[in-house]
């Protein structure tokens, strides 16, 4: 039973056809992992297991009748700020302690459809607005390779479940690295689709409607322990939503290539604002060097790659549009004021993050268009190149920081830097609406894991996925934690 807690969607799904497992074992198993060990991680805060038995004795009977969804009989949890009926959704809040919406978010919906039992949620920051994952409704989430130091954010529950053997897939989002960082954090795998490739409703604070179309930067996508389990869920969730559905079918185009000896790969691991610390660094040069003597063509520069300086500084005015529209007004106008009093001449990244919060409409537009010029020259660039490799943060997972947020800094290598500016890499494929596969690559000295994330083409998703299945054919993927007081009792 213990190669339960490490097993692939499709492993498991063949131990349940063969008979090996039935679904309710399965489930008790999952149960029994997470009461165990999950007290010092704190990764499924929300629990419904009581309600996931009755699912997997129904999963079983379908079994039994020789039925096939892609999920069935399959455990799973999901982050804590989909609507799941019946179960909260806080985003950290407390004053939402108590609110359980009555439907299902779109995401849910698909996983259920196809079989998946839902075990309960996992842990957020408070209104999913950290690289930590920290409220005061459930807490802290611990790291599992370390548990002085944070999983990531905001699907950082998530990823610690994953890493932790507490889940095999999970569902996170992605507006600023959620689903990349902590994969990164943690070891796992994660994938944040192409825009507006999986429907976001239901993914939504307490008490606002669950409409069809989230904010223009915003993704929903899956995570896993292994690239083909990112696929597989992806198939699962991705798709139009209604009201598209009535007019739009999702015809996703094949990979690129099947084999890295004919990928043209790209690898970028410094940003003209923010240093890359020397673990990301030495382990994306490990990786450089790997693939150099298999892939069909590997470059450390172009002279067709944007101005990611620019880039960065685009995604901060729509992104902090975006956070400002939700602000009350009288906020708002305090806003105004700081962002008046900033020297005209300030193109720093944090003067253009509070520029971002108090754009008027024309300023947004003016935003947007420098956004599609850069879009268009993205394409030129993947014309030369099938993906482009570059980091998703700058250090691996660094200690709890609970200080306010305007505080904070991040320590990279030997220079403090402010913590905000750590966005910049996740701001690329964010910005202009790109699928990213991160992927885990290797450790740092101290033994935390380090990954990247994999760039692809708009609506090319699936290029990005098989290129990280076929480094980890090659060179490794996920390794189960051997540190942080994780302990294998419960087997």
């Amino acid at each position: 039973m213990s190669d339960l807690a490490y097993s692939t969607v499709t492993e498991l799904s063949a131990a349940l056809a063969a008979r090996k497992v039935s679904a309710v074992e399965l489930t008790r198993f999952m149960i029994a992992r997470i009461e165990a060990l999950d007290g010092p991680i704190n990764a499924v805060v929300v629990r419904d297991f009581e309600r996931a038995l009755e699912v997997a004795a129904q999963a079983d009977a379908a079994l039994g009748r020789g039925e096939a969804t892609p999920l069935l009989g399959i455990p799973m949890t999901v982050k804590e700020s989909f609507n799941v009926a019946g179960l909260p959704t806080t985003w950290g809040m407390p004053p939402f302690k108590d609110y359980r919406p009555a439907e299902d978010a779109a995401v849910a919906e698909r996983v259920k459809a196809a079989g998946a039992v839902i075990l309960g949620k996992t842990n957020v920051p408070l209104s999913l607005g950290d690289w930590q994952s920290y409220n005061d409704v459930y807490g802290t989430t611990n790291n599992p390779w370390d548990l002085g130091r944070t999983p990531g954010g905001s699907s950082g529950g998530a990823a610690a479940a994953l890493a932790a053997g507490f889940t095999p897939i999970e569902i996170g989002s992605d507006i600023g690295g959620s689903v990349r960082a902590p994969a990164h954090f943690c070891g796992v795998y994660a994938h944040k689709p192409s825009l507006n490739l999986v429907p976001v409703r239901g993914h939504v604070p307490p008490g606002v409607p669950s409409l069809p179309r989230g904010s223009d930067l915003m993704v929903v996508g899956p995570m896993a322990r292994c690239a083909a389990d990112l696929e597989l869920l992806l198939n699962v969730i991705a798709g139009p939503d209604t009201p598209a559905a009535v007019g739009y079918r999702m015809a996703l185009p094949p990979p690129r290539h099947d084999a890295l000896k004919s990928f043209r790969v790209l690898i970028v691991d410094t940003h003209p604002l923010l240093p890359t610390g020397s673990a990301v660094r030495t382990a994306i040069e490990r990786l450089s060097q790997e693939l150099g003597r298999v892939a069909g063509k590997v470059g450390r520069s172009s002279a067709l790659l944007p101005d990611l300086a620019m880039n960065a500084r685009i995604y901060m005015q729509l992104l902090n549009s975006v956070f400002a529209a939700d602000v009350p007004l009288e906020e708002y106008r305090r806003l105004e004021a700081v962002a008046a009093a900033l020297s005209p001449g300030d193109d720093s990244l944090s003067a253009v993050s509070a520029r971002g919060r108090v754009l008027s409409h024309r300023d947004w537009i003016v935003a947007d268009r420098m956004r599609e010029g850069h879009k268009q020259r993205w394409r030129v660039l993947f014309r030369d190149w099938d993906v482009v490799i570059c980091p998703i943060m700058p250090t691996p997972a660094f200690p709890h920081d609970h200080s306010p947020g305007e505080t904070r800094v991040i320590r990279i290598d030997e220079q403090d830097v402010r913590y905000e500016d750590q966005l910049v890499w996740a701001g690329i494929a964010t910005l202009l609406g790109l699928p990213a596969t991160a992927m885990p690559i290797g450790f740092s000295e101290t033994g935390l894991p380090v990954g990247v994330q994999v760039i692809g083409p708009f609506l090319e998703d699936r290029t990005t996925l098989v290129f990280a299945k076929l480094v980890e054919q090659a060179f490794g993927g996920f390794v189960p934690p051997d540190a942080g007081g994780l302990s294998t009792e419960a087997d």
